[in-house]
């Protein structure tokens, strides 16, 4: 099984995408991530729906949990407003891990490494000149391993 076997199209985000819209993309589809791709098409990286909560929930709350018992269910409701006005590089990390692509002919076991290694639910799968050509979540590819295994 390949990478092409498995790849789907995606919806793709760029850096300057406001992160309201990624966050309603993210939401909207039910996904586990985005992939952000550059001017060209081809993926940058994989912004976990995680990296757009981080952002979303302040600061202080994050540093200190037993704080978000304490504000009340009307604020709590809206916290996502923190999101308005932020584009979708603010919510990627200072240091952008190593990206999760691979090229059609990939396995399996590489895709799987690959998530393994960068923490990533999917993989940016590209075509030979870099743009992107789909993409390979983990549920699929869990699915497709456990199918093939009974």
């Amino acid at each position: 099984m390949r990478a092409s076997d498995l790849a789907v199209t995606y919806p793709t985000v760029t850096m300057q995408t406001p992160a309201i819209e990624a966050a309603r993309v993210l939401a909207g589809g039910d996904l586990p991530g985005l992939i952000v791709v550059d001017e060209a098409g081809k993926p940058i990286v994989v912004l976990p729906g995680t990296q757009v909560l981080r952002l979303a929930v302040p600061l202080y709350i994050q540093d200190d949990p037993p704080l978000a018992r304490v504000v009340d269910e009307a604020t709590a409701d809206v916290f996502v407003r923190e999101l308005d006005g932020r584009t979708v590089q603010e919510c990627l990390p200072n240091k952008p891990n190593e990206p999760p692509v691979v090229d059609l002919r990939a396995t399996a076991l590489q895709m799987s490494a690959l998530m393994a290694r960068t923490h990533s639910p999917l993989v940016a799968v590209t075509h030979p000149d870099g743009t992107l050509a789909g993409v390979v979540t983990i549920h699929a590819l869990m699915d497709r391993i456990l199918s093939e295994d009974t």
